[in-house]
């Protein structure tokens, strides 16, 4: 600036400054900028310097665990007096620093970079802040997310537990979907998978059947890390908000049945997975081949049905039909159904129950002994899983009401086989109509009113004279017949 002008005066006044300003600095030859000196010096006394000594050993003694305000609390009451509230910020700044400076090292958080076709990754994330319901009733369950790390694909499944044949059946339908084996899958530390610390081996065997049938290597997170499945993680928080914002225009969180809240789901996870549809193509190149067929994601137990026609499976109780009483069934624990297996035969299946010491009892299974033990119905402790609808269980009040407790069993019990036997709509239906009517229950209203509604009506006699092929020619003498 100073070879731009004759004068000093002019150059100082180009830069801003002054000439006395300007002189000084060509004086001392340096620019303005570094005649700044680093501010290391304290503006007032530091409060904490008696006691740091003490602090800093505290905080070495927790590895820094420790966190200001709890130290500024012990030190007031400590000494009570020397310390007032305004000098927390201070002591929170001097321990920032010191842990900065002095503190142990922080984990670190390393990018991964994935190959097509490589990593898959899956987890069990609970939607139970979002508030679904099924017909206005709360619906509690978690998603299993399935995730491809290099194109961000994704699968899901609703689920009730993390158990093995949930985990079983999220990955076969992630993989037949996607048509497709990645070489390496991994999980959440789950309990369903691998096995506790200690244990010889790090896998289950059934998780390592599954693996093996599709031939991907496994991998696990260590215990409480779970940023090390980062991949899907942040894929259940992405996946969640995007429920939770589709919910929020369509209106209402409330379905009529979990299919139609399963359609909801797929087509918010079909919309983002057509923002990854180019990385995804190139992972489909490499992926490895299917099987021939689907592993069995199904466990296989035995149980023995006793005398009240009751077995006990995973902490629950389940009813079988009275023939099975003292037999051993086989039965084949799905995520979300059980077949009951006799003789190698598939007797039938029965929903799972979530949860502990929860039953289900079919009233058709033990109706037929109940007829003939009436008495035994008043105090039968599975009593409420023998009223099929609300319908039948207003029927069996008014009758508890109106006759005494024994001929009240008997005529219930009645209705309860005729449901069994003909159809429970109908029954529910007779109840209805009863009830809305206020008239008396009873099993010959209810017999009535079913062979009613099933009586098959007569066919119509039909009866067609003969006739004389003669008349038709009476058609062509008529004046409205053209030949064209």
């Amino acid at each position: 600036m100073r070879n731009k002008h004759d004068h000093l005066y002019q150059a100082a006044d180009a830069a801003g400054m002054s000439s006395k300003t300007a002189y000084k600095y060509l004086k001392n030859g340096i620019f303005p900028s570094h005649c700044k000196v680093e501010h290391t010096w304290l503006t007032r006394e530091d409060p904490f310097s008696g006691d740091w000594a003490f602090i800093e050993q505290l905080l070495k003694d927790t590895k820094a665990a420790v966190e200001a305000k709890t130290l500024f609390e012990y030190l007031q009451r400590a000494y009570p007096g020397k310390y007032h509230n305004g000098q927390l910020r201070t002591l929170q700044r001097r321990v920032k620093a010191w842990k900065a400076l002095c503190g142990p090292s922080k984990e670190v958080f390393f990018s991964q970079h994935y190959e097509p076709g490589q990593w898959a990754c899956s987890d069990f994330t609970s939607m139970n802040k979002l508030n679904i319901t099924i017909t206005q009733q709360p619906f509690e369950h978690l998603l299993y997310h399935f995730v491809l790390c290099y194109s961000n694909w994704q699968a899901s499944r609703i689920c009730f537990s993390e158990s093995f044949e949930s985990l079983s059946l999220g990955i076969q339908d992630a993989l037949w979907k996607l048509g497709g084996v990645p070489s390496l899958h991994r999980t959440d530390n789950l309990t369903s998978a691998v096995h506790k610390v200690g244990h010889p081996d790090i896998f289950t065997d059934k998780y390592r059947g599954l693996a093996d049938h599709y031939g991907f290597e496994s991998s696990k997170t260590n215990p409480a890390s779970p940023h090390e499945n980062g991949d899907v993680e942040k894929s259940n928080d992405l996946l969640k908000k995007a429920v939770d914002q589709s919910l929020i225009i369509r209106g209402s969180r409330d379905f009529d049945s979990v299919e139609a809240y399963e359609r909801f789901l797929q087509k918010i996870i079909d919309r983002m997975n057509q923002n990854c549809h180019k990385r995804f193509a190139e992972e489909i190149e490499v992926l490895k081949e299917l099987p021939n067929r689907r592993y069995d994601d199904y466990e296989t137990r035995t149980c023995k049905v006793g005398r009240g026609g009751t077995f006990r499976l995973l902490h629950n109780t389940y009813s079988a039909h009275s023939r099975l009483v003292g037999e051993t069934v086989k039965v084949r624990v799905y995520a979300d159904k059980l077949e009951l297996w006799y003789a190698q035969r598939h007797i039938e299946t029965l929903p799972r129950l979530r949860g502990e010491n929860g039953h289900y009892i079919n009233y058709r299974h033990h109706i037929d002994r109940l007829v003939r033990k009436p008495g035994a119905f008043e105090n039968y402790c599975y009593k409420d899983d023998l009223f099929p609808t609300s319908l039948f269980r207003i029927a069996y009040d008014i009758l508890r009401d109106t006759c005494s407790i024994r001929q009240a069993s008997k005529e219930y019990l009645k209705i309860l086989e005729l449901a069994a036997k003909e159809d429970e709509s109908l029954v529910n239906e007779a109840l209805r109509l009863l009830i809305n009517l206020e008239e008396a229950i009873s099993f010959e209203k209810v017999k009535a009113f079913i062979d009613l509604r099933q009586k098959v009506p007569a066919p119509t006699d039909v009866t067609i004279e003969p006739v004389d092929i003669n008349d038709y020619d009476l058609l062509l003498e008529m004046p409205e017949c053209v030949c064209v």
